[in-house]
């Protein structure tokens, strides 16, 4: 089945349509070529490679290199959805000249569609830089990973009144900066639900409820990679971790016992 190639207007549409909008995560070509021909509306390369394919505990360790690495790896697997790149922790957060020369680098050596950075009012000049140049730019607002240290534990954010004023200010000054969407990470779903009929762009939810305009996960969460990985928000499709085991287990019986390869598999 054909699909049409999504664009930041597309996306604008499901919003104002109150169809749902799809995303996940992605890091290299096969699974970005998976996701894709299933009809994912948006692929991001996240930092969150950090943790999956690195197994670091944080998001902070990666680098421009490496998610270049793997976003030129994803966006030559996929035809139809829009990718979005993560900017890694500090390439951004300096100040607006160095976030416009590194979200360029990214765009020009991957060919994504877009980038997506952390952050509230702290990060308006960076976002009004990088769109200047006609870069879109996805906001990420709640749980930050890249401020982990800053914010003491992976608990939910805005539960407070003031909190919840907060990132509902920072939601619409994102939007004014010039955002063409926003994430919104481990919030209640009443401020997420609020926050998302009260923009006019697409909010996208991971742990916030089914309020928002769409749902991100990590693809392997998704699949069930790692059994020691299991938050509320997430839900396991598949427990791939055991067919994966499984199978590996069988591969290396079958050679210990010379039962692969057959005479069928030989030359």
């Amino acid at each position: 089945m054909k699909t049409e190639q999504k664009t930041i207007k597309s996306l604008q549409a499901l919003k104002q349509s109150s169809k749902k909008i799809t995303m996940l995560t992605a890091y290299d070509f096969t699974f970005a070529k998976i996701i894709d021909a299933a009809g994912i509306d948006i692929i991001l390369v996240g930092d969150s490679l950090s943790n999956v394919y690195q197994g670091n505990e944080t998001t902070l360790p990666v680098t421009i290199e490496e998610i270049i690495y793997h976003a030129k790896a994803v966006v030559k697997g996929t035809k139809n959805a829009f990718v979005v790149v993560d900017m890694p922790f500090g390439s951004y957060q300096v100040n607006d000249e160095l976030a416009l020369i590194n979200a360029i680098k990214i765009i020009k050596e991957s060919n994504a569609s877009a980038v997506k950075i952390e952050g509230g009012q702290e990060i308006l000049m960076q976002v009004k830089k990088i769109t200047t140049v006609g870069i879109p730019v996805m906001g990420h607002l709640g749980l930050t990973p890249q401020s982990i240290h800053q914010l003491g534990s992976f608990d939910t954010q805005a539960t407070s009144a003031k909190a919840q004023e907060k990132i509902l200010k920072d939601a619409i000054e994102l939007e004014k900066a010039g955002c063409f969407a926003i994430v919104l990470e481990k919030i209640p779903s009443s401020i997420a639900k609020e926050i998302s009929t009260t923009l006019s762009i697409p909010v996208i939810g991971i742990g916030a409820g089914s309020h928002c305009d769409g749902q991100v996960l990590v693809i392997n969460d998704l699949l069930g990679l790692d059994p020691t990985f299991k938050p509320k928000f997430v839900r396991n499709y598949l427990n791939l971790h055991e067919l994966m085991t499984k199978s590996v287990k069988e591969y290396i019986h079958d050679i210990q016992n010379i039962g692969f390869p057959s005479d069928h598999e030989s030359y």
